[in-house]
C-alpha cells in the first residue's frame, strides 16, 4: 500500500537529514604579543612575552581556532595607533597571509582606535585578549545564570567600541519641531546596549538574591562550605570528583567549568560540609568579566575554607598562585582560611615534590599544605583529614555585634553569611546577635570602620 504524500516527504527528509555531514569550522589564527625588553618597568606587571604567548595559544585553542603562528614584538613603548607599530604591522600581515590566517590575536586590550587601525592594515579580523575569552566563556556558560554574565560582559566590552556609521538613520522624527537629521545609528546601538545592560543586571540581581536565600538556608541548617579556587586548568573538576564522586564534567582545555556546582563533601567526622567547584582564574582576567561574574564569585564569600589547587606540574605554578592572589585579594578574601593543595603530583619526580613541599614550607604554609594527584587517588584520604581538622578550626560561635547605623557593609555581610538570631535598634546603634563562623566574627571587625562606631563582636 503506497504511503500517503506527506509521509513519503518526511521520510524522504529523515533520510536526506542523515546524510548530512555535521563538520565543525576551524578558523587560523595568528597570535601577536608585545612586551617591554628587560630592564624597563613592564605593563601591570606581566610576565616575559613568551610565556603570555604560550598561554594565549592555549586560550586560542580552547576558543575552537588553529594557531597557525605568532610574532612578539619587543619595543620601548606601545605605539598609542596601533600597540605594535606600523612597520611591525606590515610583518604581521605579511607573514599571517603566507600562512593562511582567518584572524589576528592580540595578546593585549585594545583600543577601539588600535583595533579599527589593525584591522584596517591587517585586512583580517582582529580581536583582542578580552574578546578571545569573553568567546570562550560564551561557549560555555550552560545555566541561565551564566550565559547573563557572560553576556553582560559582552555588551560592557562593546558599548565603547561601536564605531558610527556616517548618516545612516534608524529613524526620522515626523511634524513642526521634529525635522532634522534625526537619531542616529550609532546613538540607537548603545541606547539598545545600555537597556539590555539594565536588564541583564536586573536579572543578576535576582541571582544573587537567590543565591543569599541558599547561603542563609545551608548556615541555618548548619552546613560548613569548602570551595575549590584556583588557576584555570589546574584540575579542580577532576579534584572536585575524586573527592565527592561526583560526574562534574572535565577537560584539559581553559575554563571548561564556568557554572558553579555544589556536592557533599565525605568526611570522617560526618559534619555537614559542602564542597563548591567554581569558575577557574586567569593572569589579565576582563574587569568586565569579573565584575559580571560577582554574582558567582560571591560563593566563595561564605565558604569556610579555601581549597587553592594547584597544578605542580606546571612550570609557571608559582605566577599562576600570584594570579590567584591577586584575585582574592581583589574579592576581599586575602585573609579567608586557606588549604594550599598541590595536584597533578603523578607527573612530578620524587625530589622535585620534595623541593616543592619544602619550599611551602619555608614560605610559612606549615600545615596548611596538601600533596595529591586527583587522578591516581594519591594523598586525597590525607587531603580529606586535614580538611576535618581545619574546620575544627573555625567552629560556629554565637556572638553578639554591635553596630552604627551607618555600618551598611559590615552589617550586609553578616545578614549574607552569618545566620542572624535577634536585632535590636537603640538609637543610632544595632544590636545584632547572630551565630557565625570565628573567621567570619574577625573579618567583621577587621572591617568596622575606627571609632566608637565601629562593629565590634563580644
Amino acid at each position: 500500500m503506497p504511503l500517503p504524500p506527506r509521509r513519503r516527504q518526511q521520510q524522504t527528509r529523515l533520510r536526506r537529514d542523515k546524510n548530512i555531514r555535521r563538520t565543525e569550522i576551524w578558523e587560523n589564527a595568528y597570535l601577536v604579543g608585545w612586551t617591554q625588553p628587560s630592564g624597563h618597568a613592564v605593563i601591570l606587571g606581566e610576565e616575559a612575552g613568551e610565556e603570555s604567548l604560550e598561554e594565549l595559544r592555549e586560550l586560542t585553542s580552547s576558543a575552537g581556532a588553529r594557531v597557525v603562528g605568532h610574532l612578539l614584538q619587543r619595543a620601548r613603548e606601545a605605539d598609542p595607533a596601533t600597540l605594535i607599530g606600523r612597520g611591525k604591522m606590515h610583518d604581521v600581515r605579511a607573514e599571517a597571509r603566507s600562512r593562511g590566517a582567518d584572524l589576528v590575536v592580540l595578546d593585549h586590550d585594545l583600543t577601539p582606535t588600535q583595533l579599527r587601525n589593525l584591522e584596517e592594515g591587517l585586512g583580517l579580523k582582529v580581536i583582542d585578549r578580552t574578546q578571545l575569552i569573553l568567546d570562550i566563556f560564551a561557549r560555555r556558560a550552560r545555566s541561565r545564570e551564566g550565559q547573563l554574565q557572560v553576556e553582560l560582559a559582552q555588551l560592557n566590552y562593546l558599548l565603547p567600541r561601536l564605531s558610527g556609521r556616517g548618516t545612516l538613520l534608524s529613524r526620522l522624527g515626523g511634524g513642526i519641531g521634529t525635522r532634522g537629521p534625526g537619531e542616529q545609528q550609532l546613538e540607537f546601538d548603545r541606547r539598545r546596549i545600555r537597556a539590555r545592560i539594565r536588564k541583564l543586571k536586573e536579572g543578576i540581581e535576582h541571582v544573587r538574591s537567590q543565591r543569599a536565600l541558599h547561603r542563609a538556608h545551608r548556615t541555618a541548617q548548619r552546613f560548613l562550605t569548602v570551595a575549590l579556587v584556583g588557576y584555570t586548568n589546574a584540575g579542580k573538576s577532576t579534584l572536585f570528583n575524586a573527592l565527592t564522586r561526583a560526574q562534574v564534567s572535565t577537560s584539559s582545555r581553559m575554563f571548561a567549568t564556568l557554572d558553579p556546582t555544589v556536592r557533599l563533601l565525605p568526611l570522617e567526622s560526618h559534619r555537614p560540609v559542602l564542597l563548591s567547584d567554581t569558575v577557574g582564574f586567569i593572569r589579565k582576567l576582563p574587569p568586565h568579566l569579573v565584575a559580571a561574574f560577582r554574582a558567582t564569585l560571591e560563593e566563595l564569600e561564605g565558604a569556610s575554607l579555601l581549597l587553592h589547587v594547584t597544578d605542580a606540574s606546571h612550570p609557571q605554578r608559582d605566577r599562576h598562585d600570584a594570579a590567584v592572589d591577586a584575585l582574592l585579594e581583589e574579592l576581599n578574601l586575602a585573609s579567608a582560611p586557606r588549604l594550599h593543595v598541590w595536584n597533578k603530583i603523578d607527573l612530578l619526580a620524587e625530589d622535585d615534590l620534595k623541593r616543592l613541599l619544602n619550599g611551602s614550607r619555608n614560605r610559612g604554609e606549615g600545615s596548611r599544605v596538601a600533596a595529591v594527584s586527583a587522578v591516581t587517588g594519591e594523598g586525597l584520604e590525607a587531603l580529606l583529614r586535614q580538611i576535618d581538622r581545619m574546620l575544627d578550626a573555625d567552629p560556629l560561635v554565637e556572638t553578639d555585634f554591635e553596630f552604627a547605623a551607618a555600618d551598611g557593609g559590615p552589617l550586609a555581610l553578616l545578614h549574607r553569611l552569618g545566620n542572624v538570631l535577634s536585632t535590636r535598634v537603640d538609637d543610632d546603634r544595632i544590636h545584632v546577635r547572630a551565630r557565625v563562623t570565628e573567621s567570619l566574627r574577625n573579618r567583621l571587625e577587621g572591617l568596622a570602620s575606627p571609632g566608637p562606631k565601629s562593629a565590634a563582636g563580644r
